[in-house]
């Protein structure tokens, strides 16, 4: 008999029974491609959620009109990506002088 999972989507998994285990495990070691991780990958294999990035954004605090957030929200996800590229634009045509 076949054992299964089911998933809380309520959709059923099967899962290998021992015999299909066992193949598997022989196939992966008799494999000369397939190592173990050493500790540093094993630990970046267990970090949950999204790796970190090279190059980061920073977080501020801003205040827009109401019209044109609503314009970038109203354009789906990613809006603040999209807000992001039309301030580097401007940047780019207008060279802002800085103030001492």
């Amino acid at each position: 008999m076949s054992r299964s999972l089911t998933l809380r989507n309520g959709r059923r998994v099967l899962l290998n029974n021992p015999e299909e285990e066992t193949a598997i495990e022989a196939g992966i070691e008799a494999d000369p491609e397939t190592r173990a991780p050493d500790e540093e990958e094993a630990r970046a294999l267990r970090r949950p959620g999204r790796p970190p990035m090279d190059v980061t954004k920073e977080r501020i605090t801003i205040r827009l009109s109401p019209e044109v957030v609503e314009a970038f929200r109203a354009t789906g996800k990613g809006w603040q990506t999209r807000m992001d590229g039309a301030l580097k634009e401007w940047l780019r045509e207008h060279h802002p002088t800085t103030k001492s």
